[in-house]
């Protein structure tokens, strides 16, 4: 237990809910402050080092000239519900009340809790695939939930269909998907969707959808598992304006889900952040309403900078697994000798100069993603290739 001393000499024992007392600092947080401490190329943790649209940050700017600077109504300010609602039906063809089924949060993070809380009673089962962004077992554990893994195994980290068949029971509760996929850049195929969808139309289960890059999707289409028949009515789905905008600071995120579903959404945000920042809420109903070649060139800029850094990566020596979506690739670090993820994050910083996140963080049994590491390439070129480059310089294959 750790200790923490005050300045009158005394100390006490850190304290925290045992719901809460497995977890330690953030991954991100512990790889990020190391970085910045020996200089290092920040290619863990995932927040672009370039800005979001000018036309966006204009827009956040006008409303705070314009006042529309006191709380926003707790479900999110109507023209950005409307935004959403739209652009939902642009890319999936459902259509949704912006009213009664959109719900805006303080960025995913906050979607995600709110979903976990307010649809999860405690001793209720919840599927996760591992690797897994770590807020969501920390969520389920605030909620009270047993969590079931199943674990996705490179090279191509495909969904174990059997596995996750007889994983179901009559507790199962949710079924919590990533597509495309943090860590690992996997994306989930039609036929993957198709076989978990069936499964939860047969057991009477939910699905909570995270598809924060979905406009991150480079070799296949990207498709929101509540488009598929019968699934719209028991689907939570969860994005953010974050990735698509490179606007991670401003914390704007939705949840989308019918109004059965969006009444236990709303009943855990209005206690946990009742309402997110008024004028960026304004300022994301215009990124919303960008035009289709903003997306397009933003996927062409992305796909550029994967192809730089996976060709590097290749390059200095590291077995490299197929990135079809997102900001982030996988990749085994065995070829250079050290002992474990963790291990070789830490070298990587201290001794070539560059960061990256160990996985195994991400695992039910961290011994499963012992060999792998996560590098983003939500970096300009430049800082792309200088981090290419210290590693061809300084890492040595054992």
């Amino acid at each position: 237990m750790a200790t923490v001393s005050h300045q009158n000499g005394t100390s006490h024992p850190s304290q925290v809910a045992k719901r809460l007392e497995k977890f330690k600092t953030t991954i991100f947080t512990q790889m990020s402050m190391l970085a910045a401490q020996h200089g290092a190329i920040n290619l863990g943790q995932g927040f672009p080092n370039f800005d979001g649209p000018e036309f966006v940050k204009e827009a956040a700017i006008q409303a705070i000239r314009d006042g529309k600077n006191q709380y926003a109504r707790g479900c999110g300010v109507p023209d950005l519900n409307l935004a959403i609602a739209d652009r939902f039906k642009k890319d999936t063809g459902l259509v949704v009340d912006p009213e009664k089924e959109v719900t805006v949060t303080t960025g995913c993070t906050e979607a995600i809790a709110a979903t976990m809380l307010g649809l999860i009673n405690p001793g209720e089962e919840v599927i996760l695939f591992a690797p897994y962004y770590d807020s969501y077992i920390a969520t389920l554990s605030m909620a009270g939930a047993k969590v079931k893994s199943i674990t996705l195994h490179p090279p191509d980290f495909s969904v174990p269909i059997e596995e996750l068949k007889s994983t179901m029971s009559k507790d199962t509760r949710a079924i919590l998907i990533n597509t495309p996929h943090n860590p690992t850049g996997k994306m989930f195929t039609p036929e993957e969707l198709k076989a978990i969808a069936a499964l939860c139309i047969e057991n009477d289960v939910l699905v909570f959808s995270d598809e924060v890059y979905d406009k991150l999707a480079f070799d296949m289409d990207h498709v929101s598992i509540a488009s598929l028949p019968g699934m719209f009515e028991r689907t939570v789905t969860m994005n953010s304006l974050g990735k698509t905008f490179s606007l991670t600071g401003w914390k704007i995120g939705w949840a989308i889900a019918p109004s059965h579903l969006t009444w236990g959404v709303r009943q855990a945000h209005a206690f946990l952040t009742f309402a997110s920042a008024t004028p960026m809420q304004w300022a994301a109903a215009a990124a919303l309403r960008a035009p289709d070649s903003y997306f397009v060139e933003l996927k062409r800029d992305y796909r550029a900078k994967r192809d730089i850094l996976v060709q590097g990566l290749k390059d200095v020596g590291f077995k490299v697994f197929p990135a079809s979506g997102t900001y982030f690739v996988i990749v085994d670090h065995s070829p250079f000798g050290l002992e474990n993820d963790v291990a070789f994050c830490e070298y990587l910083i201290k001794e070539v100069g560059v960061a990256a996140i160990p996985t195994s963080v991400f695992y039910f049994n961290p011994e499963d993603g012992k060999n792998l590491v996560r590098f983003t390439f939500c970096k300009d070129e430049e800082t792309l290739r200088a981090a290419v480059e210290r590693m061809k310089q300084k890492l040595k294959r054992k």
